[in-house]
């Protein structure tokens, strides 16, 4: 199943020299290299998330001085296993070869809108030379505000939503460890969006590093529990991803809050009413069967990908449950459910279809407050429709107010052109060129995009672009084919003309249409 609120995760190991280390000690009767200490790590990790995130994706890059992905984002945990067997060792670490990987991978396959998780395991090496994690910093420090380290690009704070975890496979009491810390801390705080350094307690050793990877799937990866409730009806259910606790500054207060243990259903909207409202995040919405909660307080039983997908699909399709009596009825009635979530915080329930065969039952988090969709207003003064004696809005009982839409006309409701990338004016330019060789077909279109464009490029004051337009428009005459019709040439010598006229720049005029003996009217 392709998943859009899918929450990738990245996992970056460092395989430079100074991991193959040997560790000694107590906790070490055999000799082990920090690398490998570490892959046990992953693989604790990634036994977690197959037990309890199985729509994880998660990708592999190993780095050095330069970085390299392995695996490619996969819900393959066990690619991920054998992958791991087979790193090689290279030269010095370079936590700026890291972060530079780790920004690649997520923005060639994800959008700058989806959340995601990097997981940094290293020894605490911070390099050597120009490119060690010190002399970084101190460039950072020097060009903070600018986005600069220097010469190059400083790859911090991540231009999507990503929380950044360091792991450090060293021992806490270690010179090298110590003094690494708080520069790892400090690329946590640059990020700015969420992440922790986490080091092993006491000594180094194949449990304590255990002990470290569990403590970061249990704060990360572990899934949100909880009830949905609809008046007498109760189903136990998780969300896919976790919903995060909603922190932010308003103007007059600071915002704290996180969701409930019960979704509590208050009623129900056409889709038409709650339109499409700002929303925080989405997350699939799951039932619990008893197996699962078994499991979950057991907690020790690990099974493979295949048969947990054999075993979920054999019992869960024998269990009722009363999230797909409300999938299947709102995907029927095109409506959506209003639930609160927690203190003060709603959100909407509706099927949600990721392809023509498969949909699932979604919850879309809203701002949390009092009227989080504005048309709609204060949500405790929704109520019942039966509540009311006579029709509140005429005999049509279809008739609805919402969203209340202002008389006037707003300026933002126009039709207006956006030229904030350059995507956007080479998209109106090549519509107007595709009119140009539709030509005499597409006249009435070719001149009205032709007089969007040059009335849009006077009010930017945006002349150049007017003999830009006109160039074009000749050397599209020059290449059209033997076949055209005589009226294309005309017309694009016409337009081409006039936009280099003196009246070209007078907002007032509109180019019009060359009168020919080939016209329509005549």
């Amino acid at each position: 199943m392709k998943l859009k609120t899918a929450m990738p995760t990245v996992i970056a190991l460092d395989v430079s020299l100074s991991m193959s280390r040997p560790v000694t000690g107590t906790e070490c009767p055999e000799e082990y290299q920090r690398r490998n200490l570490a892959i046990h790590g992953i693989n604790t990790l990634l036994d977690f998330m197959s037990t309890n995130c199985r729509l994880e994706l998660t990708s592999l890059v190993v780095f050095s001085y330069l970085w390299e992905q392995l695996v490619g984002f996969t819900r393959d945990f066990e690619s991920i296993k054998a992958a791991l067997n087979k790193v090689e060792e290279y030269n010095v670490t370079s936590i700026e070869s890291a972060l530079t990987g780790i920004s690649s991978v997520i923005n060639d396959q994800w959008s700058s809108i989806t959340p995601c998780q990097a997981v940094l395991i290293t020894d605490g090496s911070t390099g050597a030379g120009h490119r060690s994690l010190q002399t970084l910093l101190h460039n950072w420090s020097k060009h903070e505000g600018s986005g600069t380290s220097g010469d190059e690009k400083f790859p911090l704070p991540f231009p999507f939503s990503c929380k950044l975890n360091v792991v450090i496979v060293g021992n806490p009491n270690d010179a090298e460890v110590k003094s690494a810390i708080p520069m790892f801390e400090k690329l946590v705080e640059i990020n700015g969006q969420g992440g922790e350094v986490i080091v092993p307690e006491n000594s180094l050793g194949l449990k304590s590093v255990q002990t470290v990877f569990e403590q970061l799937a249990e704060r990360c990866y572990s899934p949100y529990q909880g009830s949905l409730q609809c008046g007498h009806f109760k189903c136990p259910v998780h969300l896919y991803p976790a919903p995060d606790p909603y922190r932010k500054n308003h103007d007059f207060e600071l915002i704290d809050t996180e969701i409930g243990d019960t979704l509590d259903i208050l009623g129900f909207l056409d889709i038409a009413d709650a339109a499409s409202p700002q929303t925080l995040s989405r997350h699939l919405v799951f039932p619990i069967s008893s197996k699962d909660n078994k499991t979950d307080e057991a907690n020790k039983d690990i099974k493979t990908e295949d048969e947990d997908e054999t075993a979920t699909s054999h019992d869960d399709g024998k269990v009722p449950a009363f999230t797909v009596l409300l999938h299947g009825s709102l995907k029927v009635e095109g409506m959506v459910a209003l639930t609160k979530v927690g203190p003060d915080w709603y959100g909407l329930l509706y099927s949600w279809a990721d392809s023509k065969k498969k949909s699932n039952l979604m919850l879309s988090l809203l701002e949390p407050g009092q009227e989080p969709i504005n048309w709609l207003g204060p949500i405790n003064n929704l109520a019942p429709i039966s509540d009311f004696p006579d029709p509140p809005y005429g005999e049509d009982d279809n008739k609805t107010p919402f969203p209340v839409r202002p008389l006037d006309k707003r300026s933002y409701a126009q039709s207006c052109v956006v030229w904030i990338k350059p995507s956007g004016l080479q998209s109106d330019l090549q519509k107007v060129l595709r009119h140009a060789r539709k030509l005499p077909e597409k006249q009435q279109q070719f001149y009205k995009e032709l007089n969007r464009l040059r009335r849009a490029a006077l009010g930017f004051g945006f002349h150049e672009l007017l003999e830009g337009m006109a160039t074009m428009l000749e050397r599209e005459c020059t290449m059209l084919p033997g076949t055209a019709h005589p009226d294309a040439a005309l017309q694009l010598t016409h337009a081409a003309n006039a936009l280099r006229s003196e009246t070209a720049t007078d907002i007032a005029q509109m180019v019009m249409p060359l009168r020919t003996n080939f016209s329509q009217d005549d």
